[in-house]
């Protein structure tokens, strides 16, 4: 699809509203849509993304705000219909081959009331008007709403302009940021709730825990935004790691959570010929128990050196250090886990015991992979900071809102007759 978004303002100028249509951008760009940001003020942040830049379309423009001061005293002017006018032709001329123009706060607040006027005559011009509605398909989208915040009441009048702050215009999908959001547009336009679409802002893990691009590769092979269990197995594949164990514990949590994950981050032990055929056996038993898209060995996604930054990002995205070992000098590990906050389990060895004291959970390198996935399932599931980091993680970054929220919405947009 190409499609548009619009506001005031875009990246790198700094808010709120100007972030999410960023990640937006970026997020349709990467599947493939031809995106483009129209905007008054901001640059192309992005090389997958346009910028269209549209002066009037500024909040802080001097015409623009003249025309305000006219509109606060409640004074529709020529000078408002001809700011209008000219913004309905740069708008027109910027949304050329456009399928769907995504308009962020500008049908929600009245900063510039021209233009949310100027949308309204492209996309609903009256029969009577000689003007030709616009054959792209129109989503407003409300983070903030004029007419249910008082420090705005002042500002506001009876009637046209401001009445199209509040009223549901035909043939355009309203989408809002939260459930409180929905209630008031409800209430404010006296339409049903259910005619309103409820999509949330996201967040962009890669930048968040600023990951390597290694590290993003990775996430993205294993689909870590659809993981609602990370535990992370930091050692080299050799027969004392006791990865077999990990393997079928990790069988065992499938029967609570919806996607469990192990990250395996080291590659095969140097100095020992028999690990190759180790690392055979770990694999038949993952085959075995249908972990392919569960258990992962990131000596099998890269034949280099993990340098230690990619490593330090694995503890960030893991929920649970995961350490099984048979033996141990001293466990390292369990210092990365400790520094990270991760909840740590660990076999009840002495070098282990000796870093993590009271604060792991430790089991027995034969421990029964059922009661050890119990265990693991009760302490992790009785953490509020682990429940909150899983469903956030699986419903919050920004590729989960556009998978689950925004691309459904847009391809039931364009269908719409």
């Amino acid at each position: 699809m190409h499609i548009a978004l619009l506001h005031y303002s875009a990246p790198p100028v700094v808010g709120g509203v100007e972030s999410v249509i960023a990640h937006q951008a970026r997020c349709l760009a990467a599947i493939g849509h031809d995106v483009r940001i129209l905007a008054a003020r901001g640059e192309q942040t992005d090389p997958q993304v346009r910028f269209v830049r549209i002066p009037l379309a500024d909040s802080r423009d001097a015409r623009v705000l003249r025309v305000k001061e006219q509109l606060d005293r409640g004074e529709v002017t020529e000078e408002f219909a001809a700011l209008r006018d000219d913004l309905r032709r740069e708008l027109e001329h910027a949304l050329t081959g456009i399928d769907v123009l995504i308009a962020h706060n500008v049908c929600s607040l009245n900063k510039n009331l021209a233009l949310t006027a100027a949308l309204h005559d492209l996309f609903n011009s009256p029969a009577s008007s000689t003007l030709t509605p616009h054959r792209a398909k129109l989503i407003l989208w409300h983070h903030d709403l004029a007419w249910t915040t008082p420090r705005y009441l002042p500002e506001l009048h009876d009637g046209y302009p401001w009445d199209l702050l509040r009223t549901a215009w035909p043939g355009v999908r309203q989408v809002v940021v939260s459930e409180l959001r929905r209630e008031e547009l409800a209430g404010l336009m006296g339409i049903s709730p259910e005619a309103i679409s409820v999509v949330p802002n996201g967040l962009d893990l890669a930048r968040f825990h600023k990951l390597e691009e290694q590290t993003q590769a990775f996430a993205q092979h294993m689909r870590l935004t659809q993981a609602d269990l990370i535990l992370l197995l930091p050692v080299r594949v050799t027969p004392r790691k006791n990865i077999e164990l990990a393997l079928r514990t990790l069988a065992e949590l499938r029967r609570t959570f919806r996607r469990p994950v192990l990250i395996v981050t080291g590659p095969l032990g140097p100095h020992n010929v028999k690990n190759v055929e180790y690392f055979e056996t770990l694999k038949a038993i993952r085959a075995e128990l249908a972990l392919e898209d569960a258990a992962y060995f990131l000596a099998e996604l890269s034949g280099h050196f993990l340098p230690d930054e990619v490593i330090a990002d694995c503890y960030r995205l893991a929920d649970a250090l995961f350490f099984p070992s048979r033996e141990e000098g001293f466990g390292l590990p369990m210092l990365e886990a400790a520094m990270s906050h991760l909840p740590i389990f660990c076999s009840d060895i002495a070098p282990l015991r000796a870093l993590g004291n009271d604060d792991a959970y430790y089991f027995s390198p034969d421990a029964d992979p059922r009661a050890l996935a119990a265990a693991i399932t009760e302490r992790l599931l009785g953490d509020a900071a682990f429940r909150n980091a899983s469903r956030v993680r699986s419903r919050f970054t920004w590729e989960q809102v556009c998978a689950r929220h925004i691309v459904p919405l847009l391809q039931a947009t364009v269908q719409a007759r």
